[in-house]
């Protein structure tokens, strides 16, 4: 069977609009859209029909009626009136059996979708189609039943089709990998819902203060639900850093939460200093983005002022959270003040320094984080150790090691969970003070940030 001869068995049982004909040979015509596929196979069979009604063939007028009918042709209607031949009723009452006759209604799609897309700033869109599971069906028995070999589905033509209406009128390109906002329209129904990927904020930050969680931290006893022991808030702190830059961050492009990534985190009463430490914002759904940076820094600061300060902020993706994410363990500089049961001698702080460079210390998983880590035993690289007296049995001592470290338990040994320790090497039961990270080291895990 051509061609010409599946359009028209097509036809005869079905009533198809140009669209829904012209798909089911999309593969063939390079260059041409469905509809004009489906048009140009209509007046191929018309003319073929007409030739063969003036010599008298009957089959002509038949396949004239059948255009006329089911392939909503008026020239076939036209010709068959001069032709002085029966009109079928049924004329122009039937819709296309597979679209519903929606093919028809593209331009109000696309001039609603812009309506919609117009609630969000966006720099390209996808458009996502759904159809009630009844029209897929129907076409794929339709495609069965007519061995469609160089067709292409329902779903995939509106995709297309409303992609470049919509990309038309708004001026605004459509992109597959990582489109700003997804149209997730059902041309049949007409309903439609915007899906706005999120937008990513990246940079670095510092706490300035002690005393605050870098995530909310609700309360252990009644989580979050409100008791005696957090004074009924349902949390252990007020707030925290993720908090302090989220919500001017919201404010700003007006999304319905943010989701906070760092190079992980500062102990609770420990301040993050030097070079502070790389984050990611993820903004769900945010109405807005074309931001200026500059100004959103400002308002950050603003309203964490003295407490956190954010600086080098630069729009990014989330390819940049996974690596964050895996550069947990990116090299650490920290600062911590020690100290000591009794007096420390200037050969003891040399051998301090010597025992703590370039060493392996084992950590068991320390006392105080036991009910949420599991239990383990965790080596970690100490590339360097400089001390600094501040008194008789006071120090200060700098740390550049391996992300993941516990810092205050290398002063105190833990009890023998962590070794070797200040307290071990000297024989003098030392306690931290003060401590605060420096530096967070990224470069060498290929991140910069």
């Amino acid at each position: 069977m051509d061609i010409l001869e599946k359009a028209l068995a097509m036809l005869k049982a079905y009533p198809l609009c140009d669209n829904c004909l012209g798909r089911q040979f999309a593969m063939l015509g390079y260059g041409l859209e469905n509809d004009e596929r489906g048009k140009a196979l209509k007046k191929v069979l018309l003319m073929r029909a007409h030739a063969l009604a003036v010599a008298g063939d009957e089959e002509g007028v038949k396949i004239l009626r059948v255009l006329a009918v089911n392939g909503f042709s008026n020239l076939a209607v036209e010709i068959l009136k001069k032709m002085g031949k029966r009109i079928p009723r049924r004329v122009m009452l039937k819709e296309c059996f597979l679209c519903e006759n929606r093919f028809m209604h593209m331009d109000e799609l696309a001039e609603k979708a812009v309506k919609e897309l117009s609630n969000y700033e966006c720099q390209s869109f996808l458009v996502g189609v759904e159809l009630p599971f009844e029209v897929e069906e129907r076409e794929d028995e339709f495609r069965a039943i007519f061995n469609v070999e160089y067709g292409e589905s329902i779903r995939i033509e509106f995709g297309r089709l409303l992609g470049k209406k919509i990309s038309l009128l708004t001026g605004k390109p459509v992109e597959y990998k990582s489109p700003d906002v997804v149209l997730l329209i059902n041309p049949i129904t007409g309903d439609m819902r915007v899906q706005v990927n999120p937008l990513y904020i990246a940079g670095r930050y510092k706490k300035l203060v002690r005393g605050i969680p870098q995530s909310k931290w609700f309360c252990s006893k009644c989580w979050g639900e409100g008791c005696e022991r957090c004074n009924w808030t349902g949390r252990m702190y007020p707030e925290s850093v993720e908090e302090l830059i989220s919500t001017p961050v919201l404010q700003f492009v007006g999304g319905v939460k943010a989701s906070f990534h760092a190079s992980g985190r500062e102990d609770v009463d420990a301040r993050m200093l030097g070079k502070g430490r790389p984050f990611v914002i993820e903004v769900s759904q945010p109405k807005k983005r074309f931001i200026n940076l500059k100004e959103l820094e400002a308002a950050i600061n603003e309203y964490a002022k003295g407490k956190v300060e954010v600086f080098n902020l630069f729009f990014a993706n989330k390819s940049l959270v996974r690596k964050i994410k895996k550069a947990e363990s990116a090299r650490k500089r920290y600062r911590v003040i020690v100290e000591f049961e009794r007096e420390v001698s200037d050969e003891e702080l040399k051998l301090l320094e010597k025992k703590l460079t370039n060493v392996v210390v084992k950590q068991r998983t320390p006392m105080t984080v036991l009910h949420s880590r599991a239990y383990l035993t965790r080596e970690k690289y100490i590339y360097e150790v400089k001390v600094k007296r501040l008194s008789p049995n006071r120090i200060e001592m700098k740390v550049l090691c391996q992300g993941g470290l516990y810092v205050k338990e290398l002063v105190t040994g833990d009890g023998g969970r962590t070794t070797p320790s200040v307290s071990e090497i000297l024989n003098n039961q030392a306690k931290p003070l003060d401590l605060d990270v420096l530096d967070v080291i990224m470069k060498d895990q290929g991140v910069e940030v």
